[in-house]
């Protein structure tokens, strides 16, 4: 009896793995968007691009101002009539290449960045060069930037209190281009910011490194190479004023500066005799 009750007792049930395949598809299912989702997202994707093509296309962003910062009001003029055939166009299609070769015909600009002040206001920032010396090439001159880059050619009998750079006869000066000067531009631009004392006619560059200005007293600073310039020009602005009647002021070891007199003139006190006496003066003070 005992075997017949086991022989009757019910099958218990067990559940089948589905196939891999099918259950990872299951699984992807679960994490996919519904139709619904897909046709909302493509409908805002489709509204946002029509947006952009009524914006770049129509005039609800035209520019109508052009506003020019960090340019002499000349030159802003200037800007604003070359970036005038921008007029009517949409912000929204703005190109900074375009505009810069609009502007390419301006050396005076440094840098140029753009800013666009919806709904119908360009923006020009402008850096602008500035001229540190005269370089000449016989009886024509130029405007020059601490860059190097010639600003403008400038009008025969023209003086200006820049320090002069002269140029050998076969280099090539192009408005708008850099110029070969050696080290005397950079000489020139850090004079701009030395408050030198006295006026120096010009900045001589012989190559072999030797930098040298010319005063126009009719002394010479002796600035050696091109080291060091701020602290050159500082040491020799504190010994000018003490080396009256020296025909030079060598400064190219600035802790060793040296007044040199001709035999002539009169030496300081405690100088050695004259003929041709070199004076050492401190650069303290």
């Amino acid at each position: 009896m005992a075997e017949k009750r086991r022989r009757r007792a019910p099958a218990r049930a067990h559940a089948l793995p589905l196939p891999g395949r099918r259950a990872r598809a299951l699984r992807l299912a679960r994490w996919l968007p519904s139709g619904l989702s897909l046709a909302i997202g493509f409908a805002l994707l489709a509204a946002a691009i029509g947006a952009y093509l009524i914006a770049r296309e129509t005039s609800v962003f035209a520019v109508q101002r052009v506003d020019v910062e960090g340019a002499p009001p000349a030159l802003a003029a200037q800007i604003r009539s070359a970036l005038a055939p921008l007029d009517g166009k949409s912000l929204v299609s703005f190109s900074r290449s375009d505009a810069d070769r609009r502007l390419v015909g301006f050396p005076q600009i440094a840098r140029v960045s753009y800013d666009r002040d919806f709904p119908h206001t360009l923006l020009v920032q402008v850096s602008v060069e500035q001229p540190v010396a005269v370089v000449r090439k016989a009886s024509d001159g130029w405007l020059v930037a601490a860059s190097g880059r010639v600003l403008a050619a400038l009008q025969p009998g023209s003086y200006l209190p820049l320090p002069r750079i002269w140029l050998a006869a076969e280099t090539e000066v192009t408005v708008g281009a850099p110029v070969a000067t050696g080290d005397a531009i950079r000489v020139a631009a850090a004079l701009r910011d030395a408050h030198f004392p006295g006026r120096v006619l010009s900045v001589r560059d012989d190559g072999g490194g030797k930098l040298m200005l010319q005063l126009a007293s009719g002394r010479e600073v002796r600035l050696g190479d091109g080291s060091n310039l701020p602290v050159k020009l500082a040491v020799a602005a504190a010994i000018l004023p003490r080396s009256v009647g020296a025909s030079y002021v060598d400064v190219s070891v600035p802790t060793r500066a040296v007044a040199g007199y001709a035999s002539s003139a009169p030496a300081p006190t405690g100088a050695p005799p004259a003929g041709g006496a070199n004076t050492q003066v401190s650069g303290q003070g």
